[in-house]
């Protein structure tokens, strides 16, 4: 047999126990395993093991789970989270893209009844997973952003997020406008969620040890409007505003609007006026920039245009 047979097969032993397939506190044991199995951390999947026991519990504990639901979990790794969700009574559905790692998780849990795999990059394969209302993310660096900005775009939104991200982006997740992390990111996610910062994370909460810190977060979907509701313009209407941050929303409002209307009908129209119209009707200076306008402000351009752009078409 081969030796990651040989460790696999030690290590489902002590998952029919009561016990933890792996010691996922030690770095040196996480070391040994990967050095004995023949497996190693890619950085293209920017793959970092949280190694941190109370920063798990935390994260674990702002998800709010009760036993018998279910939760998507991106970015397992060797299954740390995973083993705890599991033993908080979780259905889990786990998205790793890495072959070694996905080897690993069939071993250790894959006949666990309240187990699903889903192999492959998970901004491929979730839109065929299910509508879990919560989801669990030790997300990697490279690709946070891009999940985050992806559900929200596609709708695909949950009760409640509990992630760890670059606490850069944590920043710019959580920004207010006219503060200098403000951009069309903050304006998308906090259209979609209230989110709330949990612990700030060392590097040395990691293995490997990273080179940035990250920050826990909660998400939780708003009740106070439906973020499916908005007007069908509003997100590619932010993008377009942040686009060129440094003109005027008179002119980027310009630009929206006569790429908006060609899109739509296929021929052009007085976007000038257009333009004049939306902004007079909002209250909204046309030589303000985008970083300086809540969220308010921008639902309220969207629907604004939707309705004069609908009516002139």
């Amino acid at each position: 047999m081969s030796p990651l047979h040989d460790m696999l097969y030690e290590a489902v032993l002590h998952t029919a126990s009561t016990q933890a397939p792996l010691n996922y506190d030690s770095p040196l044991a996480l070391k040994a395993f990967l050095e004995t199995c023949g497996l190693g951390m890619r950085k293209k999947f920017g793959q970092n093991f949280l190694i941190n026991p109370g920063a798990r519990k935390t994260l674990l504990d702002a998800l709010e789970l009760e036993p018998g639901e279910g939760v998507w979990e991106i970015g397992p790794g060797l299954g740390a989270m995973t083993w705890d969700l599991l033993e908080r009574g979780a259905w889990v559905k786990a998205f790793e893209i890495d072959p070694g790692f996905i080897q690993v998780l069939r071993t250790f849990f894959g006949t666990h009844p309240r187990f699903c795999l889903v192999p492959g990059d998970v901004l491929k394969t979730w839109p065929h997973a299910g509508e879990e209302k919560y989801l669990l993310g030790n997300l990697p660096y490279t690709i946070g952003s891009r999940v985050l900005g992806t559900f929200i775009e596609q709708n695909r939104l949950f009760t409640r997020m509990v992630v760890t991200v670059q606490r850069e982006l944590a920043q710019r997740m959580r920004a207010t406008p006219g503060s200098k992390d403000y951009s069309s990111f903050s304006v998308l996610c906090t259209s979609a969620y209230t989110i709330k910062p949990l612990s700030i994370l060392k590097g040395s909460s990691f293995y490997p040890v990273p080179h940035v810190e990250s920050q826990g977060l909660r998400l939780d979907l708003r009740t106070d409007v439906d973020p499916r509701r908005y007007p069908a313009c509003f997100r590619p209407l932010v993008r377009c505003l942040f686009a060129s941050r440094r003109k005027t929303i008179k002119h980027n409002v310009y630009g929206f609007v006569a790429s908006y209307i060609l899109t739509k009908q296929g021929i052009s129209k007085d976007s000038a006026r257009i333009t004049r119209e939306v902004l007079d009707f909002c209250g909204i200076s046309g030589d303000k920039r985008a970083e300086v306008l809540g969220l308010e402000d921008f639902v309220a351009l969207a629907a604004v245009l939707e309705r004069i752009t609908n009516a002139e078409l």
